[in-house]
């Protein structure tokens, strides 16, 4: 036997404390009565002949004595070995994406929690416990842990993921401690059946359940009319689906088709035909029959176009120029250009992602978007740089800058050096904020680069660009739209993931990066693993600008199998039968020894106290 906590004996220094108060208390009480109280008292006891016992006090003693010991008993709480009586146990759980498949109200993975709760219930005491959850990574929850209720806690505590990982890992982390104990017990509780085991204990916790979802789903625009097509599958029978598609978030159905599946694990095609909208922005794809898991019965398709491009909104001072600057706006993919003149600018209530200000300067700078200005005016507050004078030439020409630092490379990457247009004149400029050139004339910085007040990228082309003939060379086209792509890089490698995958968010260094899951904020640090179902929002915030993209994150489409079937599992190794010393420590005994004699003594009391009527 041994005491988890032997300072509980300390509670036996009452025994003699007790034993004490028995000798010196006071027997007798003096007190001024009747006498004819005593008469009565003394007929009393004549006539039931059944004096007061002077054994109740030894007894009453006695029991106050046991009481106490006990109490020190259970404080310390004393564990006997049982030779021979346990197990070591190890759990391996599958918490792969399948598991969240419901059946009979529960899913499968609430199933698997409580076989393995109830082979905790069941074992003896001193059994330990190691539990391995293969869920989005495999993790060792526990090691060899004999406290049966935090092993339930710790399990109780786990939730499904998403992701599809095999158990290959979890086997051979059990391999090890296999090799080092092989008494080991080890099981695993999953929704595969598999045909031979050894050293394993399987407990399949699947059953049949009716499971339908949709696959390759996509949209294309042809002839800018748009087409929505895909996949539906039903993994347990044959089945006739209704599907549902929206258009760019609306909560209205666009269309709804009914699609007949003729077996269980038949692929079939589906089309919602050519649809009436102008663009698409985003798709979802709805089945709305009730199925065991809901999770793969939606798909959300967003544009990779619509959600690398960018807002553009083009100033114009001069009412005769700007065109060749809006088409070479507008040749970029991505940008999305909106053209007003310079007098209908104070009107403009919306924000946009770049402002372009040609021959014309606002009262107030911008604080929500990147900022150009081509031949600016002004000097306006918050720049960074002053109009300090307009300096005429005969021809100057235009050089491109050759530095060699990398972002300076970047931005001129394609430009051909000799190739150099002209100009009449340009704008002189002062700067008092950190600026990188790009071309100078006659030595003197004419288009720079940096950022203003807001922490918000700037762009400064300090000359008309159509008094040039810019437009006789690819270079400045180049220029334009290297700058476009530098300043709004695609963000996104794609807008569809599936479970498990890996989320790169492509900025610059200087934005702010935050990540909504369908459940809420996550961290993101170059990089993150999705692992929920749903929409992701990224949100980039550089200075006063903020942009907002989405991707979608797909159940994998290996764990929708309602039945899998594999061939072995194995652990290697010859098993032993011999069992580990198990224990007993079961408190609660002690604790009804101690009511009972408790109220053991409260009944001699009570009978000491009745004598005395």
């Amino acid at each position: 036997m041994s005491l988890l906590n032997p300072l509980g004996l300390l509670a036996l220094l009452a025994i003699p404390v007790l034993i004490l108060i028995y000798i010196i208390k006071s027997k007798y009480t003096e007190q001024t009565i009747p006498s004819t109280y005593l008469w009565e008292l003394s007929e009393k006891f004549l006539k039931r002949r059944n004096p007061i016992s002077k054994v109740a006090g030894i007894i009453s003693l006695i029991l106050q004595i046991l009481v106490v010991l006990f109490i020190a008993i259970a404080i310390s709480n004393p564990v006997f070995a049982i030779r021979g009586a346990a197990y070591d146990y190890c759990f391996i759980l599958d918490g792969s994406g399948s598991m969240s498949i419901e059946q009979n109200g529960s899913t499968r993975f609430e199933l698997a929690k409580r076989e393995i709760d109830g082979v905790i219930s069941d074992s003896a005491e001193g059994c330990s416990y190691t539990l391995v959850f293969v869920g989005d990574v495999t993790n060792i929850v526990y090691n060899g842990i004999e406290d049966k209720v935090q092993a339930k806690e710790l399990l109780n505590a786990l939730k499904p993921s998403y992701s599809s990982n095999g158990v290959e890992s979890a086997l051979a982390q059990a391999q090890e401690y296999f090799n080092e104990n092989n008494a080991l017990k080890v099981y695993l509780v999953t929704d595969k059946d598999y045909e031979k085991t050894s050293n394993v204990q399987v407990i399949n916790v699947s059953s049949g359940a009716e499971n339908y979802a949709l696959s390759d789903v996509n949209f294309t625009l042809s002839d800018n009319v748009p087409t929505v097509g895909g996949k539906a599958v039903s993994y347990e029978s044959a089945a006739t689906l209704n599907i549902e598609l929206y258009l760019d978030g609306s909560q209205e159905v666009t269309k709804s088709i009914t699609v007949d599946i003729a077996d269980k694990l038949q692929f079939t095609d589906f089309s919602f035909g050519e649809i009436e909208a102008e663009s698409l922005q985003s798709v979802r794809v709805a089945i709305t029959n009730k199925d065991a898991l809901a999770l793969d019965n939606e798909i959300i398709l967003f544009s990779e176009e619509y959600e690398n491009s960018f807002t553009v909104l083009l100033v114009k001072g001069n009412e005769m120029g700007s065109f060749l600057l809006l088409s070479l706006l507008s040749s970029n993919p991505n940008a999305q250009v909106t053209s007003v003149d310079g007098t209908d600018y104070a009107t403009i209530n919306q924000s946009y992602d770049l402002y372009v200000f040609d021959t014309f300067t606002p009262e107030e700078l911008p604080s929500d978007g990147a900022v150009w200005f081509v031949n600016p005016q002004k000097t306006l507050d918050k720049t960074g740089f002053s109009v300090q004078s307009v300096e005429d030439l005969s021809g100057g020409e235009l050089v491109f800058s050759n530095s060699s630092q990398t972002y300076v490379k970047t931005i001129l990457q394609g430009i051909i050096a000799s190739e150099n247009a002209a100009v009449a004149k340009y704008v002189k400029c002062g700067t008092y904020r950190s600026f990188t050139t790009l071309m100078t004339c006659d030595g003197t910085p004419v288009v720079f680069t940096g950022t203003n007040s807001y922490e918000n990228s700037e762009v400064v082309f300090a000359f008309d660009i159509h008094d040039t003939n810019a437009s006789m060379f690819s270079n400045f086209a180049i220029l334009i739209n290297n700058l476009l792509n530098y300043t709004f890089p695609n963000v996104l490698e794609k807008t569809f993931y599936t479970c498990g995958d890996t989320l790169t968010v492509y900025a610059d260094a200087a934005a702010s990066v935050t990540v909504n899951a369908p459940s809420g904020p996550v961290s993101y640090v170059d990089g993150l693993q999705l692992n929920e179902v749903g929409v992701y929002t990224i949100t980039l915030r550089s200075g006063g600008a903020e942009k907002v993209y989405f991707v979608y994150s797909a159940f994998p489409e290996e764990e929708r199998f309602t039945t899998v079937s594999e061939t072995s599992l194995e652990i290697v190794g010859e098993a032993s039968t011999q069992k580990r010393d198990g224990s007993f420590s079961q408190i609660w005994m002690w604790l009804i020894v101690l009511a009972v004699l408790a109220a053991a003594d409260w009944g001699v009391y009570c009978y000491e106290q009745y004598q005395l009527r």
